[in-house]
């Protein structure tokens, strides 16, 4: 080979790594999510470098949710699967273990936290109560863990995605602000939450509210006639304005609920839907995290003011 023929060698391996390099640099994180929670975070954080996909949409319960043959697909494809755990998605994590984690990294963010800050349950099958998006700071510990699995996973990427988690961590700082500002409003003696299941412990542990949930932490579990009667006179006990239905659950369980207050010669209001399991419609605020805890606040507050 003589020197002009090894230079347009050079030359050529030189185009071709710097594509290559290009290329790497461009290459989009394929990632799949579970609930919508999640997505919005995940899409907050990744943003244009990552193409996402979330399984669950509005209304959508994930305690009941089983994979459709679009879902397997959407999830053998993922370069990084992210999901709540802690038995949320109960159905789901059965195609997880059998889908393996050698080609690709599955992240249960619920896993993640300190589970002697959980809340312990006696009637879940992992013995914590899985609604751990209810509590804002356990979130901005989500935001951390997005940030370093994706930085690892496309680490010349690093640095946009941990400004981009600043970003975000700064939005969720400023709405903790501002809920507990709207919370204030409303007298202690008042801060009495009422729904279909119990989803909002951490929030009301969070903000110094007494949560009542007709069914248990799982909405597989049906209330009973007992479970009724004995809600329907702590909510006469109590002098509870207002009870509120969930997106994500049949509203005749609410219903069911305020007859049975009714029946007792009291009245009790529904005070509207409350955002539990998944967040609103794509497209609306509260199909954000934020817009929907916003949305889900100045519901509670306005209703039972």
């Amino acid at each position: 080979m003589n020197i002009k023929q090894i230079l347009i060698f050079l030359f050529a391996l030189s185009v071709i790594s710097c594509k290559n390099e290009t290329a790497s640099k461009n290459k989009r994180l394929q990632v799949v999510t579970t609930t919508s929670m999640i997505t919005d975070l995940v899409k907050n954080v990744g943003g244009d470098l990552i193409d996402i996909q979330g399984l669950m949409g509005a209304g959508v319960d994930p305690h009941l949710y089983k994979a459709s043959a679009g879902d397997v697909t959407k999830l053998s494809n993922a370069d990084i699967i992210f999901y709540n755990g802690l038995h949320l998605e109960g159905k789901l994590v059965e195609v997880f273990e059998k889908m393996g984690s050698a080609t690709k990294t599955q992240v249960a963010l619920g896993e993640q936290l300190d589970k002697s800050t959980l809340i312990g349950s006696d009637y879940f099958a992992s013995n914590y109560d899985p609604h751990v998006w209810f509590n804002i700071q356990y979130f901005k510990e989500f935001v951390g863990v997005v940030v370093s699995t994706l930085s690892r996973k496309l680490p010349q990427q690093a640095e946009q995605f941990k400004a981009n988690g600043n970003a975000y961590l700064a939005q969720l700082t400023s709405l903790d602000t501002e809920v507990k500002a709207i919370i204030e409003t409303l007298p202690k003696e008042k801060r009495i939450l009422v729904t279909a299941h119990d989803a909002f412990n951490y929030f009301g542990k969070s903000y110094d509210f007494n949560v009542v949930g007709l069914q248990g932490l799982s909405t597989a579990t049906e209330a009973g006639v007992q479970d009724v009667q004995r809600l329907s006179q702590f909510i006469i006990d109590n002098d509870v304005k207002a009870i509120f239905v969930e997106s994500s659950v049949p509203r005749r369980t609410i219903e069911a609920l305020q007859a049975a207050v009714k029946a007792k010669d009291h009245e009790v209001v529904i005070g509207g839907s409350l955002y539990s399991d998944a967040l609103g419609d794509a497209g609306t605020e509260e199909g954000t995290y934020i817009g929907m805890f916003r949305y889900n606040v100045n519901t509670i507050v306005n209703s039972l003011k």
